[in-house]
């Protein structure tokens, strides 16, 4: 039985979808004004390790993850430069292409990282009709309120949070205790300090919408309540993000949301703590802000920062170290040695029980079950390695039992997002390496030789290695 901590009612509590059979969950996605970095690679591996045990459940998933490329403003503002504008500026180009360019490259990481796809990735400069829509009920039902612009050319708008007895519950932060300037803004015009902005009238801004109230942009959190709306419905089962989000962002989500619909938003509230790197807090004034691509030219694999990023149960304090990564490789390798021991091994025997492998298998799933225990789950998965490995050793490992802990590993892969061992199946082998390795093939067949070695090594660069052998190609992890 699947428990999970709820942040909002603050306590792990049994999981039930509110529809049988069937999850829906929202996932905040990536501001796309530059590389993601591991914080948020370490949200996202999350989110895809928690869809992957819900599926292996017996659970249909339906995940929804934002494209944020309009109105998420510095330091989490209500105005101010809005971050995409910032980079189009700093780089000498426009919005859409900086949305377009790090949009790609999101993409590109989570592939890398062998995320599963979500169901959608709608983008917030795409749904402006859906947040307008929003917005005008809100006014109409006196969830919020318009101010009259300078120029007298438009309005901005603001939730009047006093609308909404229950702001707070999520953070707890109360109305009555939130203390003007801490991560909101104080301006003249609002009702109260920690209204916030869902519609900026601002002429300077490069993006621009029309709307019953004048040309403008959304805030923020508007944003991603009517996404999510309209991708999942009025409540969904799930919703996750970085412990930063909960105030001042999904506590506004949880407020305009229920007020627009009536009914509760999210049932599970999911926060992944902040991480660290060297026991240091992460920032670029720091110089340990990494991305992935920081640290595959450090030559680590993306397999490795992943194994690094889901090694910690996501509520506890996690430190990402160098150190971290190379003992994350050394246990993938352990285990890749390990799958390929097993699919070698020539039993002397067919035997009958596989009991310790249930045993382990029991374990394993119990402790993702527990608010997804990975420590605890990989504990489990080691122990039957060295079970496994003391009954080759003597040899009285059975056919039976090798094939169940063959299963196992492919379980065990499915969950946690790896296939183990270094002969890879061709269903293991990401699209980018094997459109290289059919290039290669290609340029072989031509008798183009030097092109196919350079293709290679490309191959070799990205962790996997081509043998041609007299009985066809194998392709090997490196």
């Amino acid at each position: 039985m699947l428990k999970l901590y709820d942040s909002l009612r603050r306590k792990k509590v049994t999981f039930r979808p509110l529809k049988a059979g069937q999850v829906s969950m929202y996932n905040c996605g990536p501001t796309v004004y530059g590389n993601v970095h591991i914080g948020n690679l370490r949200a996202f591996v999350f989110a895809d390790l928690l869809r992957r045990h819900l599926e292996r459940s017996g659970y249909a998933v339906t995940q929804i993850m934002n494209i944020t490329d309009v109105g998420h403003v510095l330091a989490d503002a209500d105005e101010g430069e809005d971050k995409m504008e910032a980079a189009a500026r700093k780089e000498g180009k426009t919005p859409g292409e900086i949305a377009l360019f790090f949009t790609e490259a999101f993409f590109a990481d989570i592939r890398d990282m062998n995320i599963r796809p979500a169901s959608a990735y709608p983008k917030a400069s795409e749904h402006v009709p859906e947040m307008v829509e929003m917005i005008g009920r809100l006014i109409e039902n006196g969830s919020a309120y318009k101010v009259p612009s300078g120029d007298g050319q438009g309005h901005s708008v603001y939730f009047d949070i006093s609308a909404f007895p229950d702001y707070g519950k999520l953070s707890g932060n109360r109305i009555d205790g939130l203390n003007p300037g801490a991560r909101v803004d104080v301006r003249p015009e609002k009702k109260h300090p920690a209204d916030f902005a869902l519609w900026v009238h601002n002429p300077r801004h490069l993006m621009q919408w029309e709307a019953p109230w004048g040309r403008g942009y959304p805030g923020w959190h508007v944003e991603c309540s009517a996404m999510a709306i309209k991708y999942l419905g009025q409540t969904i089962d799930i919703h996750t993000g970085g412990e930063d989000n909960r105030f001042p962002h999904h506590e506004c989500e949880i407020a305009q949301s229920e007020c627009f619909t009536g009914q509760p938003f999210a049932r599970f509230w999911l926060h992944v703590t902040h991480l660290m790197v060297e026991g240091e807090k992460m920032s670029k004034s720091r110089g340990n802000f990494l991305t992935l691509r920081d640290l595959k030219g450090k030559g680590y694999r993306s397999r490795e920062v992943r194994y690094l990023l889901l090694s910690a149960q996501y509520r506890q304090p996690f430190n990402f170290t160098m150190a971290g990564l190379d003992g994350a490789r050394s246990a993938l390798s352990k285990l890749d040695d390990f799958a390929d021991s097993v699919r070698s091994w020539e039993p002397k025997s067919t035997g009958r029980s596989t009991a310790f492998v249930r045993r382990a298998t029991g374990d394993f799933v119990r402790s993702l079950d527990d608010d997804l225990n990975v420590p605890e789950a990989l504990a489990a998965v080691f122990g039957l390695v060295s079970e496994t490995n003391r009954r080759m050793a003597d040899g009285s490992l059975t056919s039976m039992e090798r094939q169940a802990v063959t299963d196992f590993l492919e379980s065990l892969g499915n969950v946690m997002g790896f296939s183990f061992g270094t002969a890879v199946d061709d269903r293991d082998i990401p699209q980018s390496v094997a459109l290289m390795i059919e290039k290669r093939e290609k340029a072989r067949s031509d008798r183009r030789f030097a092109e196919a070695d350079a293709i290679r090594d490309e191959i070799l660069a990205r962790g996997f290695v081509v043998e041609d052998t007299p009985d066809g190609r194998r392709v090997k992890r490196v």
